[in-house]
């Protein structure tokens, strides 16, 4: 799940729903995670404790270790005109070993090509 599907559903914007009905069970980089944080924080709301209120609703952090930064690495190629940045390459890079779909708010992700990538977008 990128960052903008859970800021999504925490701020009840359009494709909150498909996110509530996928949130349980789902992954959510620890990169991303962090950047769901930075926004929140960043957007005045109160942080404190929204990191176990995601894993108290079933949402699983997965750790970002070297195999997910080669392959972020290796999406930088195909996703720079996009302009997407380490962090929506995490998602994505997480999404791919996990042989998961990303779960994304950004239009622009069903564009990238790459075996065993899948995104479904949430409005």
């Amino acid at each position: 799940m990128d960052a903008s599907a859970v800021l999504a559903w925490l701020r009840e914007e359009p494709g909150a729903d498909v996110v509530a009905e996928r949130l349980a069970g789902s992954h959510v980089s620890a990169v991303n995670l962090s950047e769901v944080l930075q926004k929140s924080l960043a957007s005045g709301a109160d942080a404190d404790g929204l990191a176990e209120d995601l894993l108290a609703v079933g949402l699983l952090v997965a750790d970002f270790g070297a195999e997910q930064a080669w392959v972020a690495a290796e999406l930088w190629g195909p996703t720079r005109r996009l302009g997407l940045g380490v962090a929506d390459r995490a998602c994505l890079a997480t999404a791919v070993v996990l042989g998961v779909p990303a779960l994304t708010a950004d239009r622009p992700w069903v564009e990238i090509e790459r075996e065993g990538l899948y995104v479904e977008l949430i409005r």
